[in-house]
């Protein structure tokens, strides 16, 4: 075999080397991508600004001084020096499988009194509490306590010995204090 065809051959084992590796390559990315999209990761809540709900802004009455907006509302998560005479409470919950909410309510002040509400569709309270319940676990939920019986399979533990106190009498007299005598 010539050295030219010890070569061709080569590089031919190597095209089909190299084009195996790819073949197995495209085949990994496919099953792991369908392993990684069964298992997914935890993500916690988030839950940010103020919640404001139907029921706090029905308490609101137009003409209300500000403290008073406050006491119902809470503190206004945006203020601005620009606009001093605009509170916007800004919600939102981003949840795992969820779509995330966002609520915005924009409270006008003139003269230190409430002048006008702008808000999203709120929720109730009760409808907001049932949207941050999470899921509870299917099946059944095992017993908290421990059966008679349950305790009963578990070794008893050996009460411990007193330990003996030692035999410390005390003096009969006490040194002064003070120096004695000047």
């Amino acid at each position: 075999m010539s050295d030219h065809s010890r070569r061709s051959h080569c590089v031919y084992l190597l095209a089909l080397g190299c084009s195996a590796l790819l073949l197995g390559c495209g085949s990994f990315n496919s099953a792991s991508t369908s392993i990684a999209s069964v298992i997914t990761p935890y993500r916690m809540d988030v839950v940010q600004g103020n919640v404001v709900t139907r029921e706090q802004v029905a308490a609101l009455k137009i003409g209300m001084p500000r403290a008073q907006v406050r006491d119902v509302l809470g503190s206004a998560l945006l203020t601005s020096v620009f606009h001093a005479n605009r509170w916007d409470y800004v919600f939102t919950l981003k949840r795992q499988g969820v779509e995330p909410q966002s609520r915005k309510v924009t409270v006008f002040f003139k003269n230190d009194l409430l002048e006008r509400i702008e808000s999203d569709e709120l929720p109730s309270e009760a409808e907001f509490v049932a949207t941050l319940k999470s899921k509870m676990p299917t099946g059944a939920v095992p017993p908290l306590e421990a059966t008679p019986e349950a305790l009963s399979a578990f070794p008893v533990a050996p009460k411990p010995a007193p330990a003996p106190s030692p035999a410390v009498t005390a003096p009969s007299s006490y040194p002064p204090l003070e120096p004695v005598g000047k």
